[in-house]
């Protein structure tokens, strides 16, 4: 079971050909908290990208604090009258889901992480003539049924043995009595092994970011805390972020209908990674190993839900040969954390070895790069081990570059979707609040 990055789907709700007639568009900045999240999407589906659709700016631009500790947790106003959701943020998935109110109660939640239908009378269900129920692409079998009562059921299976399940629902986020989303669909889960839901904040058509015509959204992840159990805190925008103007942008890469690969996820956001830096070294890494291949394998994508960066092969061991040859005494023999992590260190000196690796840099070339510091470069993954915050991506079973939020700490991130580009900044995030 992973520990740390999401967890593989084996559902496909990608290559719909579901007609969404949302045309109002969202600027909003509002809370989050954080969690630990074990999901990772790793889809060879296709849909139309949201990227070719130029949404208007909002003129709207809220803002307010996250709480980080080993993923994002966003605050929202569901239903008519609003309850308040904990929503994973999730830039690596497509369909959000809620937890619902259940009948019979297995685990109490508190009230905040429960929505109960029956109290909003902007809810309803998607019946099983609704097109998700009928799925007319006959290449890919999507997890829905038909319930007892007629309406549309779906179940999400996880790799790491975690699952979600519950009905198909139409519902709004309402914000304020001046802002509220069109009825958007959302999976309504009575049945999960989570306590949170998910906010899919991909390109895909029934992403959150595609149903309420998001132009862009942003969020600065503080340091996390070393303390077990204290988040730190950050910000978090939907629209227009007044920061922007220190921001450098990188272009998303993008991926034609026909350009159909097994291993590429095509509503990913997907950036150029150009190479790694140790220290003063840039590593012998060609940059076609950041890009996908022919069968899609090797495209680098920026992932909120993930907390570890993950390399596929080529890249890990380039990486790993590195810090072998500037601390390999150092590196804690036989020990692998969450599977897929092995650069690892026992005892309480981790500004020592970081300070004998030096600072990490993703760089995307033109002056644009992920700068992790070296003070940072460790992670205290519990028991006085801290590890490097990277992984091998094979060990997921995925075949993708993926850039998680342990190394977007201390940055504005902007998922710019209007300008197909991503933007990046140096903040001191715990100070934004």
């Amino acid at each position: 079971m992973s520990q740390f990055p999401k967890p593989l789907f084996i559902f496909f709700f990608f290559n719909l050909l579901v007609s969404l007639s949302l045309s109002w568009p969202l600027s909003l900045h509002l809370p989050l908290t954080s969690r630990r999240l074990t999901q990772t999407t790793n889809s060879s589906t296709f849909t139309n990208s949201l990227l070719s659709r130029r949404n208007p700016s909002s003129p709207y631009s809220f803002r307010s604090n996250i709480k980080y500790s080993m993923a994002l947790i966003l605050s929202l106003p569901i239903g008519t009258p609003a309850q308040t959701q904990e929503l994973v943020l999730d830039t690596g998935s497509q369909l959000s889901w809620i937890q619902c109110h259940r009948k019979k109660i297995k685990k109490p939640l508190p009230p905040t992480m429960s929505f109960d239908p029956s109290l909003s009378s902007s809810f309803s269900n998607l019946p099983c003539s609704h097109p998700l129920c009928k799925p007319r692409i006959p290449d890919f079998t999507l997890p829905t049924s038909c319930d007892s009562n007629r309406l549309c059921h779906y179940s999400y299976f996880y790799a790491d043995g975690t699952f979600a399940e519950g009905n198909l629902v139409k519902e709004k986020f309402t914000f304020s009595n001046s802002q509220t989303t069109p009825p958007l669909i959302l999976g309504c889960a009575t049945e999960s092994t989570d306590e949170k839901g998910i906010l899919g904040m991909n390109l895909g058509r029934l992403s959150f970011v595609s149903q309420a015509k998001i132009s862009k959204f942003s969020y600065c992840i503080p340091t996390r805390s070393n303390r077990p159990g204290l988040a730190s805190t950050g910000s978090f925008y939907l629209g227009e972020n007044p920061n922007s103007r220190g921001f450098k942008y990188v272009s998303l890469l993008t991926f034609p209908q026909s350009q159909r690969m097994p291993n590429l996820d095509p509503l990913a956001y997907t950036v150029p990674l150009q190479g790694i830096i140790i220290g003063q070294k840039r590593l012998n890494i060609p940059a076609s190993v950041f890009r996908p291949d022919a069968g899609g394998s090797g495209q680098t994508m920026v992932d909120s839900g993930s907390e570890f960066t993950h390399l596929v092969d080529v890249a890990y061991d380039k990486v790993k040969e590195e810090i072998v040859r500037l601390v390999g005494p150092r590196l804690k023999k036989d020990y692998v954390y969450g599977s897929t992590a092995d650069m690892c260190f026992d005892g309480n000196n981790p500004m020592e070895i970081g300070r004998l690796i030096g600072d990490l840099v993703f760089d995307f070339g033109r002056g644009v790069e992920i700068l992790v510091e070296k003070q940072r470069l460790l992670i205290n993954v519990g028991g006085g081990v801290h590890c490097v915050g990277i992984g091998r991506s094979s060990m997921l079973g995925a075949a993708s570059n993926i850039i998680g939020n342990v190394h977007q700490q201390n940055l504005w991130v902007e998922f710019d979707v209007t300008n197909r580009r991503v933007g990046f900044s140096k903040a001191d995030c715990s100070r934004l609040s």
